[in-house]
Formats: C-alpha cells, sequence, structure tokens
C-alpha cells in the first residue's frame, strides 16, 4: 500500500473514535478493567492482525493496552494502519 499524505491521514483519522497521530504511526489506549482482561483483549485482536498480516505494537500496562500502528514497510501511515484500527475498535 502507498504512504498517506498529511491530508489523507487527517481524514481517515477523523473517522475513527479515540486514536491519535503519533509521528508516522496511529495510537489508542483502551482500558480493560483489570490485567487479565487487557490479555484477552490482546488475544481478541490477535486474529484481525493475522488476517491482515499487519501487526500492530502493543504496550500492557496492567489495565490498559496501548495499541500503535504504522506500516514499517512504507515508513509511514498507509490505508491498511486505518483498516486494522477499524477492526481493533469492532473487536473492543
Amino acid at each position: 500500500m502507498a504512504r498517506l499524505d498529511d491530508r489523507q491521514i487527517e481524514e481517515k483519522l477523523s473517522e475513527l473514535d479515540g486514536w491519535q497521530r503519533s509521528g508516522d504511526a496511529i495510537e489508542k489506549t483502551f482500558e480493560l478493567g483489570d490485567f487479565k482482561g487487557s490479555v484477552d483483549f490482546v488475544n481478541r485482536i490477535t486474529p484481525e492482525a493475522e488476517e491482515l498480516n499487519h501487526h500492530p505494537d502493543l504496550s500492557i500496562s496492567w489495565n490498559k493496552v496501548t495499541v500503535t500502528v504504522t506500516t514499517h514497510s512504507e515508513g509511514g501511515l498507509t490505508g491498511g494502519d486505518f483498516e486494522l484500527a477499524k477492526r481493533i475498535d469492532q473487536v473492543a
């Protein structure tokens, strides 16, 4: 997928709830109640990432999971990043 320009990124970001741009990535923190809920959430988003062959960076801190998405091979954001973000929101 081709790398998106700033205008395209802002447009796609406006379609998502709670995701923010962080340099050449987008990220969102999900609050899950406790550590088990955080791990369960990661396990639920794994099939989505595998299906798209697009894997986010994940940070677990007890009751929170921060998901960071970028396309490393393109050096920035692509449409695939936003598709994965939408799927993660659906699972959440």
